[in-house]
């Protein structure tokens, strides 16, 4: 089993592979206090990107968008941050389908997880669903 700081240098490898796949440069910000892991440059804008490890569970890529400190010894009240305002995209890799996907932080709920739909939903619900191939930017293997 994977230490979960590998679990997260691998998934932020595989969007930053899948982004230079695209032809995109990539910046990576110095030092740890900064809310987006890299920046995206495809030559018209920047974009700061938050890396996230989705898990597939019933045909359906969760993945948190908000950071926890509870599991800091004196962690805030609010232990849950989101990043509104602080980043523009989140980056997920999922290594089940071993896919990245980019998801503008406006498509996702603000709250704690949000999903993308890699099967059909069971009771035909389409209204309202991300479905995960509208943002796909590539497969690739980091395990």
């Amino acid at each position: 089993m994977l230490h979960p700081k590998e679990i997260g240098d691998r998934t932020t490898i595989a969007v930053m592979f899948a982004l230079k796949l695209r032809g995109e440069t990539v910046l990576v910000p110095f030092g740890e206090n900064v809310r987006y892991d890299l920046v995206a440059d495809d030559g018209r804008r920047l974009s700061r990107i938050q890396c996230k490890t989705g898990r597939l569970r019933d045909g359906v890529i969760r993945f948190n968008v908000c950071s926890s400190y509870s599991h800091h010894a004196k962690p805030p009240v609010d232990a849950k941050r989101t990043y509104q305002g602080q980043i523009d995209e989140f980056g997920v890799y999922c290594p089940e389908t071993g896919t990245v996907y980019r998801i503008p932080i406006e498509d996702v709920p603000n709250d704690r997880v949000a999903t993308l739909r890699v099967e059909p939903a069971r009771n035909r619900q389409i209204k309202h669903v991300r479905l995960a191939v509208m943002y796909e930017v590539a497969r690739v293997d980091v395990y």
